[in-house]
Formats: C-alpha cells, structure tokens, sequence
C-alpha cells in the first residue's frame, strides 16, 4: 500500500481549468465541459463575477488558432483576479498523444504503467489548476508512466489526468463519483455509450486486486480518448479488448460528430 500524502490540498488562488479536444477547429463536448467548469465556479468562489463562457466563444477560440494543427488541445483557466474578479485565461496547442481519433477507433498499443500513489481523499471532484501534487509525482517517470491516485482506505480513485474503468464478465465498471474524483466528460460519454449499446455498467469502489484481475483495464481522458493500462506497479494488466475496442469506435464517431450509439440529452 503506498504512502498515503494526506496533508496536501490545491492552492485555489490558481484557478480550476478545462483541457477541451478541439478537431479541425472544432471542440469536442464543449457543452459537457462548460457546464463542469461553471458549476466549479459556482462552488468554489460563491459570490465572484464570473466571466461569459459559451460554446461561440469556444468555436472562436478554436478556429481562430495560428498552431496549423488540425488536432489541438485548448486549454482555459479561470482564477480570482487582482481585484478579485474571476478572470479567464485561454491556450491553444497542438495535442499530442495517441488519439482514438486517430487510430481508426482503435485503442492504442501503447499502454500505460501505472503506480500507486496515496492521497487521502483523492484530487477531489474540480479540475484545480494547482496541479503541484502529481506533476511532483509524475517528475522523473518514464513518459508511458502515470500516477494512480489511491485513498487512504485502498480504494482506487482515478490517474492524474484520466478516469479508470475495468471489465470484468462483460460488465463496465469505474469508481464512483463520491467527491473524491473528477466527474470525467469523457467518462460521461463512455457510460452512456455503453449502456446504448447493452453493456452491463456499474459504479462502485474498486480495489488494486481488481484491476489486476480484470478482463480489460482502460482509462478516458479528453484528449487521448480511450488507451490501455499495461501494469499496475510493476504488475501486468490485460489493457484494452473488445469491449474497450468498440467503445472507443463509438467515441470516435461521437467526437467527429457522426450518429452515435448514444448522446447527451
């Protein structure tokens, strides 16, 4: 069990952020994301003018990107001001990774290694631009290495800048949304598409041991999409398979706004 950090929390003077996927100039989910960091607003600074964030003005910073890339990842940041106002700051940068996107709907081979790291309570239910915590952890690690945030208790909670699903007898699970992790737009997507589909889904805790004896282990993220875990500590996980695989066909056909299996409703 790794060493629970139970001291640590998020310097919130430095804002919540959203990384939105952005195709040929156009978000992915921009709604879905939106609506996340509008309701952190309200949470976490009750009371500050919050700035105007709609899907128009998301389209304009997206098409209006000078990178040339036709696969970037725009990234906004809201933070209390000087005058204490809320004020927004916005990046555009070609994305890197391997994108289900770009893979024909496959999932990736390359997979991820991931290592326990303890947290107690978890990064928490905001995307808090204080990212101190796993970029501490995540310094020094090869580059297919990513931390895996586990509680105090045991309970695996989710990677530094993904959700966590396994498959086991052909039913979907991830962890809960207890507070203690990020509700995942990409998470979201995937749930809904599963169960579109006649996939058994299920959100409950999840232990190491689970992982380890799944039948798949994926994460989602929304940038990457959907990519394997090839290994807990040092331990083989199976990655993706054929639920993962299709999953991620549906994901692709939704993030390049084709009809889906499922939609937000």
């Amino acid at each position: 069990m790794p060493v629970v950090a139970a001291n640590w929390r998020p310097d919130p003077s430095k804002g919540v952020f959203e990384t939105l996927l952005a195709l040929d100039g156009r978000p992915v989910e921009p709604d879905a994301h939106l609506a996340r960091l509008e309701s952190s607003l309200a949470v976490l600074y009750p009371g500050r003018t919050r700035p105007t964030l709609d899907v128009p003005a998301v389209d304009r910073l997206c098409g209006g990107s000078t990178t040339g890339a036709s696969v970037e990842a725009l990234r906004i940041v809201v933070a209390p001001g000087v005058g204490g106002e809320l004020a927004v700051t916005t990046e555009c940068r070609p994305s890197s990774g391997h994108l289900a996107t770009e893979n024909g709907g496959k999932v990736t081979s390359d997979a991820a290694a991931l290592l326990s790291l303890g947290l107690a309570g978890g990064l928490g239910a905001h995307k808090w631009a204080d990212r101190s915590f796993v970029e501490q952890a995540q310094a020094g690690l090869p580059d297919d290495a990513l931390p895996l945030i586990v509680d105090e208790d045991g309970a695996v909670l989710e990677v530094s800048r993904a959700n966590v699903f396994t498959v086991r007898g052909g039913c979907l699970l991830t962890p809960t949304l207890d507070g203690r992790i990020l509700p995942g737009v990409t998470r979201m997507r995937v749930l809904a598409i599963a169960a579109a589909l006649g996939l058994a889904t299920h959100e409950s805790a999840l232990r190491r041991d689970d992982l380890l004896t799944a039948d798949e282990v994926f994460l989602t993220g929304s940038v990457r999409g959907i990519e394997p875990a090839g290994s807990l500590d040092g331990s083989p996980l199976p990655g993706g398979g054929p639920i993962a695989e299709r999953l991620a066909a549906e994901l692709r056909r939704a993030w390049a706004g084709l009809k889906t299996a499922a939609s937000f409703g």
